[in-house]
């Protein structure tokens, strides 16, 4: 499987889900949806990025791209495992991500300075950076799932439709 197409599939999914936990999470504890998005540029504004509750240029955007981009470089890194690798269960795909997820939570949240965490912790707590990390593991193995397409649509793709009539075709 081509390589591009994992990293590409991975990091945007990883991205979008992990933004989408952790706006959720905020909303769920009556804050802000903006704010851990907000945090998320906390290693160019400061701790207190976390506390901004209203979308801004600065922040928001800010933020959006950087986890954008961190997603992208974790989808990378498991695209490049993916792209070794035979095509992947569902199950072997969640295993395999969940392995990667726990990667970048260490990395992330254990080694490099706090100031280029994900930072979701200042906006949220504990329970959103998790959330946060899990998602992020999840999208990494839908992603994968998409690059390589799921199981059932590749056996779909190489059989005819038992009840169609021989010689049709949906052109004609």
């Amino acid at each position: 499987m081509n390589f591009a197409r994992y990293a590409l599939f991975c990091g945007a999914a990883a991205g979008v889900t992990s933004v989408a936990a952790v706006m959720l999470d905020s909303m769920a504890q009556g804050r802000s949806p903006w704010q851990p998005v907000n945090a998320t540029s906390h290693w160019l504004w400061g701790s207190g990025a976390g506390a901004r509750r209203n979308l801004d240029l600065a922040h928001t955007m800010t933020g959006l791209v950087t986890n954008q981009s961190a997603a992208m470089f974790w989808g990378a890194i498991f695209g490049a495992w993916l792209s070794s690798q035979p095509p992947r269960t569902a199950a072997q795909m969640a295993r395999d991500a969940a392995i990667m997820g726990a990667i970048a939570t260490t990395l992330d949240y254990g080694i490099l300075p706090r100031r280029l965490s994900p930072g979701w912790e200042l906006a949220g707590g504990t329970r959103s950076a998790a959330l946060g990390m899990a998602a992020t593991a999840l999208g990494l193995a839908l992603g994968g799932l998409a690059a390589q397409g799921w199981p059932a649509l590749r056996r779909r793709r190489g059989r005819r439709n038992p009840g169609a009539r021989a010689g049709w075709t949906p052109h004609g």
